[in-house]
């Protein structure tokens, strides 16, 4: 019998537009974690942001985001952030949809610094490919995803959490 290798573990559709998106009490029972966001925005946010089990401390964070809009390509380099920036160029928008997928590799294991890896894309701005870490041990329970700006992600902006088993 086969089994499914991504469980869908919950899935949020926004009915009114709100400033985050948290995702909580995640099971230690899958090896890695998928996260799946089709989202627009209010008041000009446009990038994309993550923090894991509501830890906002400075400097446990850092990503490194390769960038491309169709003519260049770029890379770019955050360190001792409060967040993981998922995007750079890939921004949404009042009038464009965005995506972004998010890897979370080895969520649950209390032995290693949790990674990221992420890929956005909007059809206007461009596409990225972003590796995140976090500089913490615990394991992941919550994640929160936000606009920067303190924007605001539109109604009807969906977000889902899968469980990867044996990844």
């Amino acid at each position: 019998m086969a089994t499914n290798t991504y469980v869908a573990l919950q899935t949020q559709v926004l009915s009114s537009s709100a400033s985050s998106v948290t995702f909580s009490s995640i099971s230690s029972s899958y090896t890695d974690l998928r996260l799946v966001m089709t989202a627009t925005t209010v008041s000009g946010a446009h990038d994309w942001y993550l923090t894991f089990n509501g830890d906002t401390t400075s400097g446990l964070y850092s990503d490194t985001i390769l960038t491309g809009n169709g003519s260049t390509a770029t890379s770019t380099r955050h360190s001792g952030q409060n967040f993981i920036r998922l995007d750079n160029n890939a921004y949404m928008d009042a009038t464009t949809t965005g995506n972004c997928v998010v890897d979370i590799m080895s969520y649950a294991n209390t032995s290693v610094y949790k990674t990221v890896l992420a890929r956005a894309n909007h059809t206007t701005t461009g596409v990225d490919a972003t590796v995140g870490l976090w500089r913490n041990t615990n394991a992941i329970t919550s994640i929160t995803i936000y606009p920067e700006f303190s924007g605001s992600f539109t109604a009807g902006s969906t977000f889902t959490l899968y469980g990867i088993l044996a990844a």
